[in-house]
């Protein structure tokens, strides 16, 4: 690569794909500088098909996704996503969520790929996961290519990375053998064998290693019978750590991203890469995401959040802005964070909207995460007049349960907003009424207000009587909820505001209350105040 083509830091655009596009240009232009090697440059992400992809498959393709979107903006070179599909691993243990798991049991220990169908849809358990990631890939428009491991190592793609494994067993063990508890030790090899009768995976110590021949040769424990086996053509595969040196080597992948929880393992599928031959490719290292609790989310305790779940609650443009926020930050991954990351997205909608009317080349876009979450370009339809936890206080306040209770308040509040005019709108109502349903009802908490704030309720009420028959302004109807308040002497002011939320909304945060005020209307927020105010006489 020119220097003309390479950015400096201070040339990036302010967002984190950029910083890691920059790493990816530095390794193809290590690995290009011979001009032997023209090839695009290949990102990856794995996944692990005995189970359905999940929230982390989401976070970890949209990430490389944006990392390959500021690679393409930075040098206007051509790249690949790969999604690689490990499904020859074999299959450790039953999962929870699947039919006919009895069935299942017998065929422990084999490869996924030659493992029944439990849900009867497809020639395998692997087959079938495969399809179900394809979809959920499909469905947030991700480009990729899809990998399967048992196509690779059948085809022979593999072969000739294979030989060169047995070519460096020694080297191999020498890296991972100090890692390895003493019982593990004894038994380790890189190559895990087929048994040519069973088909299971085979995790046994080599007997002898043929190089020339491209052989193993090993001993069932089982029955002491020995077996030679070729590692190519789909009879052998790698143990995981040296897998991923060897797919790394065999394809010459670029960038891959990793969990927090793979740092060691990155480091040693990175020598063992270079022990074939090859150069690990760059990455960045992401933080892993906390329940409730701020306990690290674990797929078999079930304590996170699933996609399905968040998108029942916003939309996935919102998914993607949870997902782009400061990956190396370990953040909760639970119900109460979707409200604010909604309106974050539509924040930063609403500021490269503007940047696109200032500057319509929209480089200024580069740093917006709006920029990435719609592929270099923000739709005209995109975001929404009214933030998402307003639209949570408004079905709070009129205790909403259909979409239509909200859209009368919203139609009064600007006519020319509809379903059809605004469907980013119209898609955060219908969310806004099921968060309403599902968490904001229930935990609804009302208390009755001090003498002091019962004193700044009725004088809000009061001045409020004198907008009434008017337009409403927000900004006006803000200045005044504050110049109440410090009439009052509330300090600091945003006890005020706790007031507001905590005696007429029943909750502990809320929105911009003049903004409130202007959606929902003055003579319903009087009516609304003097409601809490009787509540009160009446305990």
């Amino acid at each position: 690569m020119s220097d003309s083509q390479t950015a400096s830091a201070s040339d990036l655009p302010r967002a984190w794909p950029f910083e890691e596009a920059r790493k990816l240009a530095d390794h193809v232009a290590t690995r290009s500088s011979t001009g032997a090697d023209e090839r695009p440059a290949l990102l990856e992400t794995g996944y692990g098909p005995s189970g359905l992809p999940h929230i982390g498959t989401f976070g970890e393709v949209a990430r490389t996704s944006w990392v390959r979107q500021a690679y393409t903006a930075l040098t206007g070179r051509p790249s690949r996503l790969l999604a690689f599909s490990d499904d020859m691993d074999a299959l450790r243990k039953v999962p929870d969520n699947v039919p006919q798991r009895e069935m299942l049991q017998k065929y422990i220990g084999q490869p996924l790929s030659r493992v029944p169908d439990p849900f009867g849809t497809h020639e395998s358990f692997a087959a079938h996961n495969n399809a179900r990631l394809c979809a959920f890939l499909d469905s947030f428009g991700f480009e990729y290519e899809f990998a399967s491991s048992t196509q690779y190592y059948t085809s022979g793609r593999f072969d000739a990375a294979l030989r060169r494994v047995l070519e460096v067993h020694d080297q191999i063990l020498a890296v991972i053998l100090p890692t390895l508890g003493p019982d593990r030790r004894a038994t380790y090899s890189p190559v895990l064998p087929l048994h040519p009768r069973t088909g299971e995976v085979m995790q046994v110590k080599m007997d002898a290693i043929d190089a020339a021949a491209g052989t193993v040769r090993w001993t069932d424990p089982a029955t002491g019978e020995v077996f030679e086996t070729p590692v190519t053509g789909g009879h052998a595969k790698m143990q995981w750590k040296a897998d991923w040196a060897m797919r790394w080597y065999a394809l010459g992948v670029d960038y891959e991203m990793s969990g927090k929880d793979l740092i060691d393992s990155v480091r040693l599928s990175g020598r063992i890469c270079k022990i074939l031959g090859g150069t690990p490719p760059a990455g960045l290292t992401y933080e892993l995401f906390l329940d409730e609790q701020g306990q690290k989310i674990s797929k078999s305790k079930g304590n996170g959040l699933s996609v399905e779940e968040w998108l029942r609650y916003a939309p996935p443009e919102s998914l993607g802005q949870f997902m782009f926020n400061q990956p190396q930050r370990a953040k909760r991954l639970y119900f109460d964070v979707i409200p604010k990351t909604a309106d974050d997205y539509l924040t930063h909608v609403d500021k490269a909207r503007a940047l696109q009317a200032e500057n319509p080349a929209g480089n200024d876009l580069r740093a917006n995460p709006a920029w990435f979450i719609h592929k270099g370009s923000v739709p005209e339809d995109a975001g929404s007049p009214v933030p998402f936890g307003m639209l949570l206080n408004l079905a709070s306040v009129a205790n909403a349960d259909t979409p239509e209770v909200l859209w009368g308040f919203i139609r009064r509040y600007d006519s020319a907003v509809s379903p059809q005019t605004h469907p980013m709108l119209a898609e955060l109502v219908k969310h806004a009424i099921a968060y309403y349903a599902d968490f904001v009802r229930p935990a609804k908490t009302f208390r009755a207000p001090t003498d002091k704030e019962r004193a700044a309720l009725v004088d809000l009420a009061e001045t409020l009587r004198g907008f009434e028959g008017e337009a409403a302004d927000a900004s006006i109807l803000q200045n005044l909820v504050f110049e109440i308040g410090k009439r009052h002497g509330f300090e600091p002011l945003r006890s005020w505001f706790a007031c507001l939320y905590e005696v007429l909304l029943g909750q502990t945060e809320g929105p911009r209350f003049g903004g409130f005020v202007a959606l929902y209307g003055v003579p319903e927020t009087i009516a609304l105040i003097d409601a809490a105010l009787l509540r009160d006489t009446q305990v």
